[in-house]
């Protein structure tokens, strides 16, 4: 199976051939993916080199001339090195455009902590009208980008090497339900289905699996809660822990609630290990999260 990355690379050229208004821009990073690209579409696939605040400067500035930008490199050149790019060349100018991310919160532990983004999300939910994709598999990888490819609005699309088995259908921006229960819900943001799927196996919760976590989609959380007399929620994301709890309890504000936020701890980890061992130590395996679920959810067993 190809990667959410070569994914996006395959797709995002086929894109250039079937849309004169979309344009590529590279920061070294990503570029042998694009050379036939660049081949077909000289000035539509564009390296600006080793410069990421001028990436999301030629990002924005396509987007005031009517282009479709499509902006690539690892999450923590995209979004937090040039944030006041991405604040103002898009957000204060009123434009849109897809900022497709690589490397997530720890895919390239060896890389060290400048590749690692575990605060992207949580620093986009600072900023006003941004739309943001988190597919759990190459499959929904390319249905997303394929859907913020033909929009005018402002997307983030956060690729990741960790990946579940089977893609599930990318429904715009509502939530997916894939397990009922009677006893909580838990929220599986992308790619941590798969280990909360192993986590909750015989526990009477219901589990929603969110491929686009902005906007949050409050209403399926409020009705996979339903009627219940006090609701309690575990909201499980691949980033920073809690970034999403603030919109799981603006959506039970009417009934009494309770939400933990999983996810990503704030401890920077300074030994590299592999990804599986990142995943261990924030507590996001199945056999962790068992433990963490099971002991909040009341009666869930």
């Amino acid at each position: 199976m190809d990667t959410m990355r070569e994914r996006f690379a395959s797709t995002a050229s086929r894109l250039l051939d079937e849309d004169p208004r979309l344009a590529v821009v590279l920061a070294v990073i990503g570029h042998d993916g694009f050379r036939e690209a660049q081949r077909r579409h000289p000035h539509r696939v564009i390296d600006v080199g080793i410069r990421e605040q001028l990436l999301v400067g030629a990002g924005g500035g396509l987007a005031l001339t009517g282009m479709r930008p499509i902006v690539h490199t690892f999450a923590s050149f995209l979004v937090e090195r040039p944030f006041e790019q991405v604040k103002l060349d898009f957000g204060h100018q009123g434009v849109g455009g897809v900022l497709v991310s690589a490397g997530a919160s720890y895919d390239s532990p060896s890389a060290g902590f400048t590749h690692m983004s575990p605060g992207d999300v949580a620093l986009l939910d600072t900023l006003d009208g941004w739309t943001v994709h988190v597919p759990g598999h190459p499959d929904e990888a390319e249905a997303l980008l394929r859907q913020s490819a033909k929009g005018d609005g402002r997307v983030y699309v956060r690729l990741s090497l960790q990946t579940n088995e089977r893609p599930l259908p990318v429904t715009g921006s509502g939530f997916l339900t894939v397990r009922e229960g009677k006893h909580g819900t838990v929220v599986a943001v992308g790619p941590m289905l798969d280990n909360v799927l192993a986590a909750t196996e015989g526990l009477d919760t219901t589990v929603l699996y969110a491929t686009t976590v902005r906007p949050f989609d409050g209403a399926a959380l409020r009705r996979a809660v339903g009627d219940t007399g006090a609701a309690e929620a575990v909201i499980v994301e691949p980033y920073l822990a809690g970034t999403s709890t603030a919109a799981a309890g603006e959506a039970l504000a009417d009934v009494p609630h309770r939400v933990l936020g999983l996810g990503v701890g704030r401890r920077e980890l300074r030994k590299y290990g592999e990804m599986s061992d990142h995943l261990a130590v924030h507590g996001l395996d199945a056999r962790s999260l068992r433990e963490r679920v099971s002991g909040f959810l009341t009666g869930s067993v």
